[in-house]
């Protein structure tokens, strides 16, 4: 899976990129068929404010987390991405398992007008 990380007014050090790289194992074993995710890291009112966005199986997911400290920021956004990312696989398996037609009621009533009552 490619990370594309930025910062906006923070400095990303390599320290920072690994923490993300790690975070991220976790959903690129759940989820094989993520190629990448943008990650921004960027400082906004005193508040470090994480935004993940990625397209997951032909929707675009984003999540964005903010906190005081870094690190939980980072979390709260890839927790926020794997239950998103877990939602869209279960519309998708759910919609492979739609229930049939039924038309029971249309050969009924044409069972009906068929037989003799009298």
């Amino acid at each position: 899976m490619k990370i594309n990380l930025s910062g906006h007014h923070v400095d990303v050090t390599n320290s920072t990129k690994e923490h993300i790289e790690e975070k991220f194992i976790k959903i690129s074993n759940h989820f094989p068929t993520l190629i990448s995710a943008d990650v921004i890291v960027s400082l906004e009112h005193g508040q470090i404010q994480v935004e993940i966005t990625t397209n997951y199986e032909g929707s675009r997911i984003s999540t964005t987390a903010t906190d005081a400290v870094m690190y939980p920021a980072i979390a709260n956004a890839i927790k926020k991405l794997d239950a998103a990312l877990k939602h869209r696989k279960g519309q998708l398996k759910a919609n492979l398992h739609a229930k049939p037609n039924v038309s029971a009621a249309e050969i009924a009533h044409e069972k009906i007008q068929e037989m003799e009552l009298d």
